[in-house]
């Protein structure tokens, strides 16, 4: 596994547990039980025949769920048995008894005590898994600091700052420990607010206790290289030392360097070339006109992006929140099959809406701006010129390209450009909702 490949474990590790709660709250079930308030008990005895939603301040399962349990909390503890998958999030997560398929759990403060039969996936500040506990498949975690006393029967895959491996490991280890320096302690501020969980305080980078095992390989990046027991690695050790992104540039000559900066502008001019290009074949007369509304009302153009990219981002979080309340509100009546249509409808139109925008922001705009600029430029010293439909558009594109290259220049020009080319559209759409500007066929002939 290579260096950047361990680099982004963790940042995958947390936003896919992100996600996986999300889809949570829509899951396909055909029967379900649901629970909520401020302290959730399932009693000892008690066995829950399908699965369990469960939202509470203090949750306390005692006894079985022969299906998934889904819950979010505060603090979390799961003593008895779950038959199905485990998904929790909550403050704190406690698992003394047994999950007998996955677990999912994300949290300030994570805890195994007791066994899940399959893989655990984890995401927060600390994961501790104490010396009787164990995990029969894989262990997969992404957050601060991990102390790891346990038993892991597959592979364990960690990115934190903080790891300790004191237990036992069947397969393969792999840690990236490379945002760590040697001697810090916990971060600033911690424990970050009064009435936290308390978690171990674990040495930053990582660190081998004398008894742990570990029977596969041992693939770690850290600053510095660790103090490995002897016989404590069965397989091969691998260290990577961590190098910077600023060190893998100074380690490129010069000469490449400038190679690859060619490339990239050039790569960017032929892919606003060919797309300004087609836009201009699908919708010459819209690109003109959007133009013109940014060249006649420049200042209400620059404040219509502006407010472009607040209401959309609002709108987005407004329709995201909609869609997973909804969902959740036809999961509790009963109604999982439509909760889920709900859940795909909302989420194709989030990510129809999200990608438009994208192609907006990131092109549109910018072949608007450079169409303008061309066509003031060549007004000035080629009028037949201007007046043609592609000549324009080469000029504008290239000196976009060759500005947004320069330092600090190139983001600023960038950035009025797509606030400019974002309001001009805003304002055509709403002069043309109003019908004080329509789309008429430019009366200038091509050359």
């Amino acid at each position: 596994m290579n260096r950047a490949m361990l680099g982004k474990r963790r940042l995958w590790m947390v936003l896919g547990l992100v996600m996986a709660m999300v889809l949570v709250a829509v899951s396909a079930v055909g029967a379900f039980e649901g629970r909520g308030g401020d302290v959730v008990v399932i009693a000892t005895d008690e066995v829950i025949k399908d699965d369990l939603y469960v939202g509470a301040e203090t949750f306390t399962l005692n006894g079985t769920v022969e299906g998934d349990l889904i819950v979010t909390g505060g603090t979390i503890e799961v003593n008895g048995t779950v038959k199905g998958d485990l998904l929790a999030v909550g403050q704190s997560v406690t698992i003394n008894g047994e999950v007998q398929d996955d677990a999912r759990i994300a949290g300030y403060a994570l805890f195994l005590g007791g066994e899940v039969r399959d893989d655990l996936l984890g995401g927060g500040f600390s994961l501790e898994t104490r010396p009787e506990s164990r995990v029969g498949g894989d262990l997969l975690f992404g957050g601060y600091q991990g102390a790891l006393a346990g038993t892991v029967d597959g592979d364990l895959n960690i990115g934190a700052a903080a790891v300790r491996l004191a237990g036992e490991i069947v397969g393969d280890v792999v840690v990236d420990v490379s945002d760590s320096e040697p001697g810090t302690g916990m971060p600033p501020g911690f424990p970050f607010a009064p009435g936290m969980p308390s978690v171990p305080s674990v040495p930053a980078g990582l660190t081998l206790d004398k008894d742990v095992q570990i029977e596969g390989d041992l693939q770690y990046i850290a600053n510095v290289e660790a103090d490995i027991p002897s016989g404590a690695v069965a397989g091969r050790t691998s260290f990577a030392p961590y190098v910077s992104e600023e060190q893998v540039e100074e380690k490129v000559s010069p000469l490449l360097m400038v190679g690859k900066w060619f490339f990239k502008q050039l790569r960017r001019l032929i892919t606003l070339l060919l797309l300004g290009a087609l836009m201009l074949w699908l919708a010459p007369n819209w690109a003109r006109n959007v133009a013109d509304v940014a060249q006649e009302r420049p200042l209400a153009s620059f404040g219509g992006g502006v407010l472009a990219l607040a209401v959309f981002g609002l709108g987005m979080m407004l329709l995201l929140g909609a869609v997973v309340l909804l969902a959740i509100l036809l999961g509790v009546v009963t109604l999982g099959e439509l909760a889920v249509l709900a859940a795909a409808l909302g989420g194709l139109v989030i990510g129809a809406l999200s990608l438009s925008f994208k192609v907006i922001w990131s092109y549109v705009t910018k072949i608007i701006i450079s169409l303008l600029v061309g066509r003031l430029i060549l007004g000035r010293f080629a009028e037949k010129a201007a007046d043609n439909r592609w000549w324009p558009l080469l000029l504008g594109v290239l000196l976009w390209v060759l500005v947004t290259a320069i330092p600090i220049l190139g983001w600023l020009v960038g950035l009025v450009s797509i606030l400019l080319g974002l309001g001009a559209i805003l304002l055509w759409g709403h002069d043309w909702w109003l019908g004080r500007r329509v789309v008429a066929p430019s009366p200038v002939e091509e050359v």
